[in-house]
């Protein structure tokens, strides 16, 4: 198909009359394409004068310039009318194609379009992949590039929450000993209070002090 000019590129337009859809087949679809209240309509075409003048389709083979022939049918759900501009009855040049589903009528995209369209979509595509890539690469002078995933942080995160959650019952010092209850080994390594501590150095000091003034009671004596 030839490319299509910028004034024919209504591929984001579509038009719809609910009354016709009951009466569509191939004998009336060309004159519900040639509304002209329809955007894809040439007033300008063959058909038109054609209609103007109550003239026969017939006639059609034997003008020159811009014409619409119905290209397929398939009632009473799918019709394709073909838009050409016609040099002589032996050659015509394609210019666009219409395809009217359920009544709906839309313009056909050409090769070019749906190249350009696909390479629009994968160079999104990859360019949206390249950024998140990126996104996850890190430099340092001293350690030059690396990935750095945001599932490496993940699990060092859930790794303590996890021990935290699910503590461990038995504890085993040596490898030739066996397992103790945890429990055990803290009441065992529990630190001496400091009330505990203060109290039996006072009472180290009375002890101190008393032997000392007995001894001086002694020494005394003896000397008298």
């Amino acid at each position: 198909m030839a490319a299509m000019d910028i004034q024919d590129n209504l591929l984001g337009n579509s038009w719809v009359d609910s009354s016709w859809i009951p009466i569509l087949n191939s004998g009336s679809i060309l004159d519900y394409f040639s509304e002209r209240s329809k955007p894809f309509y040439d007033r300008t075409c063959n058909n038109e004068v054609v209609k103007m003048q109550r003239l026969t389709l017939e006639l059609l083979n034997q003008m020159v310039e811009v014409e619409y022939i119905l290209l397929h049918a398939q009632e009473p759900i799918l019709f394709i009318i073909s838009k050409q501009q016609q040099q002589c009855p032996a050659q015509v040049i394609p210019l666009a194609d219409y395809y009217i589903i359920a009544g709906v009528i839309y313009q056909a995209p050409d090769l070019g379009s749906v190249i350009n369209s696909r390479k629009k979509l994968a160079g999104h595509g990859g360019a949206s992949a390249f950024d998140e890539a990126m996104s996850w690469c890190r430099y340092h002078p001293s350690k030059g590039y690396w990935w750095h995933f945001k599932d490496d942080e993940d699990q060092k995160e859930e790794e303590p929450n996890f021990r935290e959650k699910f503590p461990s019952k038995f504890v085993q010092q040596k490898s030739e000993e066996k397992p103790v209850p945890v429990d055990q080994t803290k009441k065992e390594a529990e630190p001496i209070p400091e009330t505990v501590k203060s109290e039996d150095m006072e009472t180290t000091k009375n002890v101190q002090q008393t032997a000392l003034k007995l001894h001086e009671t002694r020494g005394q004596r003896c000397a008298k």
